[in-house]
């Protein structure tokens, strides 16, 4: 069955995407090959989804190469290793005029919820096949309602026979920590707000709002480290950025450990050997029992040299390097990090709690408080609450959370078993975000395109289980099953084998080994 006689139903029928980011754009694209021309509903005036709104240090935490989609290599005037926040978003942009895709956003539409209709809920609860016939557009009897607001706040209603998520877990609702009444931020004289406000303010407003401020910022991740170092950048050591640090993490200057990059043990077919994987079978399961010590060993080795720097500061985590790669917990810092907690341009408080007081900050364990006129929450997003929020189903809203993860469990990180014509992708995170997601966007295009067909409800729940017992056996505490950090080739492989394609990219077994595996290795590939 050729391509052209396939793509003649996907015409006729109506997709819908939701958001523009690095997912959107792929899906847009890769359904517009097969002769697919779906909406895509963007809130924002721009193309990029969190790369439009960054603050001015943010830079990609992944190399150049590795962050790229396999048909558009970025321009040569891009020479830096990892890109700033404006060269990636130039890039998103060129990608989405270069494919066509900006033809086919309405920006400055939000959709506001989207229910499914024309079959009853009862029936969708006892389909053992996914949309009832494993198809992807489900019988034809059921259909997506979608609520959308414009920018004047008119609402329409837009009907789809296929939905995809691109809303990301980056944005939208902000995750506040909950303080006790009294000692949240009321109680506060100063000026409170999220990382997410302050990235929408542009560069230029919020660096006014911090100078000559006695700035706290409560986090160390992604959004606080960039933010504090902002600050620091701006105000030096006469008005020092505090940081309120509740968990220590992996926080890299580079990703190399005595000179050795570590992607080499991390991101390869060999590091894959080190560990359990879902459903491996008996061989690789005995293997990487046995090369338990092993892992240990790379882990160690890869701590010994980042700590060096991190005891300076008593800030080397708890949990082990390997659990920090598994859990997508490793940052690479921004440029000056290190140099800025030396001077005293930044200062750190580690503390599990804080309360906020008129003048500014109390942090557990610390008789003085800390003095502020602005404290802005680095506390990252709730991914799952953004998700969650789309639907106005509560059958939806109930099974969409897994029953042992708390996080979405999607099958192949992309369709819920028993949510019909909807798939998600970016939700979760890897160490090649961009590309995995194109990777699913091809692999969704050739699923709609009646490319394959899903395995029974059944079967995709127990795949899901599987993945989230992954999850549990190697991340500390703190459990979430939206990373495949490790797994990203593993995964990968499942994507291709579903489409027909060959997992094995490489020449020769040495590389197929040891050699990182990046979006270079997928150019030619086509689903059969």
């Amino acid at each position: 069955m050729d391509n052209t006689s396939m793509g003649m139903g996907m015409e006729k029928k109506s997709v819908a995407i939701i958001g523009a980011g690095v997912s959107g754009l792929a899906a847009c694209k890769h359904l517009l090959e097969r002769g697919c021309r779906p909406v895509v509903f963007e809130a924002d005036t721009v193309v990029g989804g969190v790369w439009a709104h960054t603050p001015d240090c943010t830079r990609l935490q992944t190399s150049r190469t590795m962050y790229q989609y396999t048909d558009f290599p970025w321009p040569d005037s891009v020479t830096e290793e990892f890109p700033n926040n404006r060269q990636v978003a130039d890039y998103l942009n060129a990608y989405a005029r270069h494919f066509g895709v900006l033809d086919c956003i309405r920006f400055g539409h939000r959709v506001a919820g989207m229910e499914y209709v024309g079959v009853a809920e009862e029936e969708v609860a006892a389909w053992d096949e996914w949309a009832g016939c494993a198809d992807a557009f489900g019988s034809g009897n059921g259909k997506w309602r979608l609520t959308v607001a414009d920018a004047q706040g008119l609402v329409q209603v837009h009907m789809a026979d296929f939905v995809i998520l691109c809303i990301g877990r980056f944005s939208n609702v902000p995750n506040i920590p909950k303080l006790p009444p009294g000692k949240g931020p009321e109680a506060f004289d100063g000026k409170v707000i999220h990382s997410m406000d302050y990235s929408k303010m542009g560069s230029q407003k919020a660096k006014e709002m911090v100078k000559g401020k006695r700035v706290t910022v409560i986090g160390y991740g992604h959004s606080a480290l960039d933010i504090a170092n902002e600050c620091a950048n701006l105000n030096g050591t006469e008005k020092p950025c505090t940081m309120v640090v509740r968990t220590k993490q992996w926080v890299l200057p580079d990703f190399y450990a005595w000179g050795v990059d570590i992607s080499n043990f991390y991101l390869t077919r060999f590091g894959e050997l080190l560990i359990h994987k879902p459903a491996e079978g008996f061989l690789l399961s005995l293997l990487a029992t046995i090369l338990t010590p092993l892992k240990l060993m790379l882990s160690k080795f890869a701590e010994s040299y980042y700590s060096i720097t991190m005891k300076k500061h008593d800030m080397v985590p708890d949990h082990s390097f390997f659990e920090g790669i598994v859990g997508c917990w490793v940052e690479l810092a921004p440029k000056d990090h290190y140099k800025n907690l030396e001077e005293g341009s930044i200062l750190i408080k580690k503390s599990k709690t804080f309360s906020f007081c008129k003048e500014g900050v109390f942090v557990e364990g610390e008789s003085t408080l800390v003095e502020s006129d602005i404290v802005i929450f680095g506390t990252g997003f709730n991914g799952d609450q953004n998700i969650k929020s789309m639907f106005t189903s509560n059958y939806f809203q109930s099974i969409l959370i897994g029953s042992t993860s708390m996080t979405v469990s999607l099958y192949r990180d992309c369709v819920h078993p028993k949510i019909p014509q909807l798939a998600v992708i970016g939700y979760s995170e890897s160490y090649a975000n961009l590309h995995t997601s194109e990777l699913r966007a091809k692999w969704l295009a050739h699923f709609m395109d009646g490319g394959f067909r899903l395995p029974s409800v059944k079967a995709m729940h127990r795949d899901v289980l599987e993945w989230e017992k992954f999850m549990k056996r190697y991340s500390h505490g703190e459990f979430r099953a939206s990373c495949i950090g490790l797994l990203n080739n593993w995964y990968k492989d499942n994507l291709c084998r579903d489409m027909g394609c060959n997992p094995r990219r490489k020449n020769g077994i040495f590389a197929e080994l040891f050699e990182v595996y990046g979006p270079n290795d997928y150019i030619d590939l086509h689903p059969k």
